[in-house]
Order: structure tokens, then sequence, then C-alpha cells
């Protein structure tokens, strides 16, 4: 046997999985070789009354889907089966699931859940709902491990808000990918925290989209790095994911990232993400801000509208939303082309307000330049991000009352 087959013992298990016993839901095994990914997933569906066999095969980044009789089927699974090179397969069946990896070195690491009892349709409907990022592989694995779903596979009910939140991020994310880069897809995330979302990109874009990604993930807390790190060892992903503990402005992660995103960094961390993505000429910012106390505590002036700071929980909630403008607005007199969106319901999180930009446009539009100066005189504050890019910004707009 060579040192990256799969045990026979699991691969017979598999075929009688698959083909003898009723309940098997999917089949998904996914081969990395020489940086190159290939996916494949079967699934038992029913297409005119009829029980067929649904392939979907994802190869450099294209996806292709066939319906398959069952001889074919049979064919399919040994081509699976005889896959070499470092792989993950991945069985679901009604009765629990399988997941075997093939390590690099040939090692075979197999776990189990524990025995289920789901209802499974023995051959589903062809048509399906739309997939959320997480369910467009086989994310079982990841989601395991970085501690969202439990042993069994399912979302845990009070990791279900992050879930939706990493899931609502990736599909702003994959707005900007639109297509398959000439090169590595280089992503910073900025206070990645314990790497939910980090981890989960990485997946999602290598394994259902085939491309080649690197990552580094920048937080100041020792602990949470340490433990970030682990869980990238777990998935054999230490060349691809890495970690620095360091504070985001003078962090350095080794490569000029084409993507600068972080989700829900506090205060005046998000305002850094952003001044770094801008300094490390990334194209692209995707932030979803956390608190903003910074502005906060310095509000005053307001002109007719001042009444609103009179009011606590009025104050704080303006001083997010002004806060947000201000960031837009900067990015806008910088050369960006900003969007500010609600990213995920209000039930995953209250703090669902995110910023894209692209930089795409010349500096110091004088419109932009307008609108910001009078919105920070009206308010008589300066913004931390101004502050933090003066000598960007002095050239395009007078400097600070």
């Amino acid at each position: 046997m060579s040192r990256t087959e799969i045990p026979q013992e699991i691969a017979d298990e598999v075929r009688k999985r698959v083909f003898d016993e009723p309940g098997w839901m999917k089949l998904t095994q996914v081969v990395r070789h020489s940086g190159a990914l290939f996916r494949i997933s079967l699934r038992p569906v029913t297409l005119k009354g009829e029980k067929r066999y649904q392939g979907e095969m994802t190869d450099k980044g294209r996806t292709t889907v066939k319906n398959f009789d069952t001889d074919a089927a049979r064919k399919g699974v040994e081509d699976i089966l005889t896959q070499t090179g470092p792989r993950e397969l991945h069985l679901i069946t009604a009765s629990g699931d399988l997941h075997v990896r093939i390590t690099r070195k040939g090692k075979a690491l197999i776990s189990r859940s524990t025995p289920m009892a789901r209802e499974a349709d023995e051959a589903p409907a062809h048509d399906r709902a739309k997939q959320q990022p997480l369910t467009a592989f086989d994310a079982s694995a990841l989601l395991k491990a970085i501690d969202i779903a439990d042993a069994d596979g399912r979302i845990k009910p009070s990791m279900r808000g992050k879930y939706d939140q990493v899931n609502a991020f990736i599909k702003v994310l994959e707005t900007i990918v639109t297509e398959k880069p000439d090169k590595t897809l280089s992503i910073v995330d900025c206070g990645c925290g314990k790497a939910y979302l980090t981890l989960a990109a990485h997946h999602y874009f290598t394994q259902a989209h085939g491309l080649d990604v690197r990552i580094c993930g920048i937080d100041r807390n020792p602990s949470i790095i340490e433990a970030a790190k682990r869980l990238a060892a777990q998935l054999d992903l230490t060349e691809q994911v890495t970690f620095i503990q360091s504070d985001i402005a003078t962090a350095d992660p080794g490569f000029q990232p084409d993507l600068v995103m972080s989700l829900h960094a506090c205060d005046t961390a998000t305002d850094e993400a952003l001044a770094r993505g801008i300094e490390w000429k990334s194209r692209h910012l995707v932030c979803a801000p956390c608190c903003q106390h910074e502005l906060h505590k310095t509000l005053k002036g307001g002109g007719p509208m001042q009444s609103i700071l009179h009011h606590g929980i009025l104050r704080e909630r303006f001083a997010d939303l002004l806060t947000d403008t201000f960031r837009a607005q900067i990015l806008r007199i910088l050369g960006f082309r900003v969007q500010v969106i609600e990213f995920v319901s209000a039930e995953a999180t209250a703090r669902n307000i995110l910023l894209k930009a692209e930089f795409s446009v010349k500096p110091g539009n004088t419109l932009s330049v307008n609108e910001y100066l009078a919105l920070r005189d009206c308010w008589q504050v300066t913004p931390w991000l101004e502050t933090r890019m003066q000598g960007l910004l002095q050239k395009y707009m007078a400097p600070s009352a």
C-alpha cells in the first residue's frame, strides 16, 4: 500500500456504507497535490422520479456538476478511494460521520462521530436551497476544530451567531474575489481573535474555489495567538495560515496583502486596521467595526442637533454612526470607493455595520473633502483616523481646527 493510500479496511467500509447500507447522504474528498486542489463530492438525488447520483467537481477553480447511474457512481467512488496525496475524505450517513485525513507524510488520521439516528432521504430532490459559504464544502473538521460545531458536526446553539457572522462576512469577501487571481491571494486579518474568520476564509477560498491563498492573522493577545497557531497546525495549514502576536500598528505579515479584513476589532483597532491597509497599499479593505468609545468621549457641538448628546444611549449610538461616517469619508478622500452596509442580521450581532472599500479613484476629491470638513467642524472633533493618517491627508485638506 502506498504511504498516501486510504487504509484498505476504511475503503471497504466506505464502499459498504455508500452502496449497501441505507442512510448514505454525502461523500466528499479534497485532494491537495503540488500546490493544486481538486475537490469532488457525490450524493444521491432523484431525477425524473429515478434514483441517480450527483457528482460535483472543483478543479483549478472551475466547478462542474454531473449526474451518474449506479455503475458510474461505483466507478466514481473507486476513483475517490484511489486518489493519492494529502487529502481529506468525509462520509456523512444517517448513522454517523467518518472523517479521514491523510497528511503530507502519509499518516491516516481517522475520526468518527458518535452513533447517530438522522432522518435521511435516500434520494433527495435535485433542487436545493442556496448554500451558505460554509456549507459549500465539507467544513466539518474546521467547524469542530474552532469549536463552532459539536463532536457530531452540529452547530452549537451558543455559536450560531458567530457562525452566521462568519458566513455573512465571507459572502462579502466573495463579491471581491470574483475571478481566480493570477497569483496567490494574500489576506491579512487584523484583530483576528480566535481565528474563526481567518481559518474559515482560507478554507472557503481554497476548497470551494480552488484558489491559492495565504492569510496572516494579527492579534496582541499572546495566548489567543498561541491557540490559533495550534489550530493551524491541527488543520495542517501552518504554511498557508500564519499568526503574529503584535499590535496592528507594528505588525509585519511578511507580504503585501491584496485584502485587509477585520471583524469586530474594538474601538480604534478598526481605525488601525484601515490605516495599515492603506499603508500596505492593499486594494481592498473590509472591516466590521465593534465598539466606538473614542469619539463618544469627545463629542460636542452639533448645532441644532446638540440635544442628542443629552441622552446617554442616543449619544452612544450616534457616536457609532458618526465614527463610521468619518471613516468612510476619510477613505473616499484617500481614493477608495466605499460602501457601508449591514452584512448580517441584527439577530446575529448588533454590530452588523460593515465598511467595504476598494482603492480605485483619484485621491483628494473636493466634494468628499468639503463634506468631511463640514461634518468634523459641526461636531468639533478630530477623529482618531484623521490623526493617524495626517501625513497622507494633509495635502488634501486644511489642518484640523
